[in-house]
């Protein structure tokens, strides 16, 4: 090779390079380049099949979903956050940031210019055309949302790798699972295991199915979850179908009633509850162990699942004392 042609093949390398150094969080797609990609690239697929491949973590996120919000300020991304939904109440500093919604006119999110917005596949389902617009205007969209516990690892893995924040995301999660199994000790040799029934919507009643987070909960406090086995609503759904009907057939058998508040269940309270015909006869009503826990903690998957839990343990055993952070 002449020494022209390798100058020149040089200069090819450092414009590419420097292409890629200037191009931020962006879609990459570069013939040829995937060698000298494959060791940086952030590549997986998000939970609407979308194939991720960006060339470096994110700095002007918008988030679509409260639980992402709380998780990036979690793993100390806070500051790169340009817009949320408003619903984002923790941590307090969610109060500060511009608030978007999915159902609102898209060119409000293209003009705020974000490297990347956040969503579930909640949003791509109910605003299909929404997600569409964003995508078209080359903006990278990531559908993120944990169906199960289990997954919750993976998730935050993936917050992580758009961030750049893999070291915190270990820390978090290190914590995270030692604040759950320092609970877990304390429930675990209970002998007086308590039957709970969850109730998710006062619509319907409904309850939760039997690998949700709040059924999760349940087993890590030490309780039975009366209602498994429940069918989901929809596929996918951590919602399941259940009635009053059911919940006054086991009656006698339910030791604690435990009712969450929030988006999904906005207007219960404790005396809703109790006024309800027929739950006079509910061994839970009875004893005064009915109780309220926010959506937010129980249900949604953040680092502060870990306080549900905690909830549901005092809940189930008065003496159960506080974990602390």
């Amino acid at each position: 090779m002449s020494v022209y042609i390798q100058k020149k093949f040089m200069l090819l390398v450092l414009a590419l390079l420097l292409a890629i150094t200037l191009s931020g969080c962006a879609q990459v797609e570069i013939p040829g380049a995937e060698m000298q990609l494959s060791e940086t690239a952030i590549q997986f697929t998000d939970d609407d099949g979308r194939k991720i491949l960006l060339d470096s973590p994110c700095t002007r996120i918008i988030s679509l979903y409260s639980a992402h919000t709380e998780n990036l300020f979690s793993l100390g991304a806070g500051a790169m956050l340009i817009g949320d939904h408003h619903t984002s109440t923790y941590p307090p500093d969610t109060q500060k940031i511009p608030n978007y919604d999915y159902n609102d006119d898209p060119e409000t999110i293209i003009a705020a210019e974000p490297d990347l917005v956040l969503i579930r596949p909640y949003i791509t389902r109910r605003v299909p055309g929404f997600v569409q617009a964003i995508e078209m205007a080359g903006i990278p969209v990531v559908s993120l949302y944990p169906e199960k516990f289990a997954g919750f690892k993976d998730y935050i893995s993936k917050l992580a790798l758009l961030t750049g924040t893999e070291d915190a995301a270990t820390e978090q999660l290190d914590l995270f699972y030692r604040n759950l199994e320092e609970i877990m000790a304390l429930t675990k040799n209970r002998a007086n295991k308590q039957n709970v029934f969850f109730e998710a919507t006062e619509v319907n009643l409904r309850t939760i199915t039997e690998d949700s987070m709040p059924a999760i909960a349940i087993a890590f406090a030490g309780g039975i979850n009366i209602a498994a086995g429940a069918k989901p609503i929809q596929e996918k759904s951590s919602i399941a179908s259940f009635g009053e009907e059911r919940i006054l057939a086991l009656a006698d058998e339910i030791d604690v009633y435990v009712a969450q508040r929030g988006a999904m269940n906005a207007n219960i309270n404790l005396q809703t509850i109790l006024a309800r015909p027929g739950f006079e006869t509910i061994k839970a009503v009875q004893n005064g162990r009915v109780h309220i826990i926010s959506e937010k903690i129980i249900s949604s998957p953040t680092f502060r699942f870990y306080k549900g839990v905690q909830e549901m343990a005092r809940f189930l055993f008065p003496d159960i004392a506080e974990v602390k952070e």
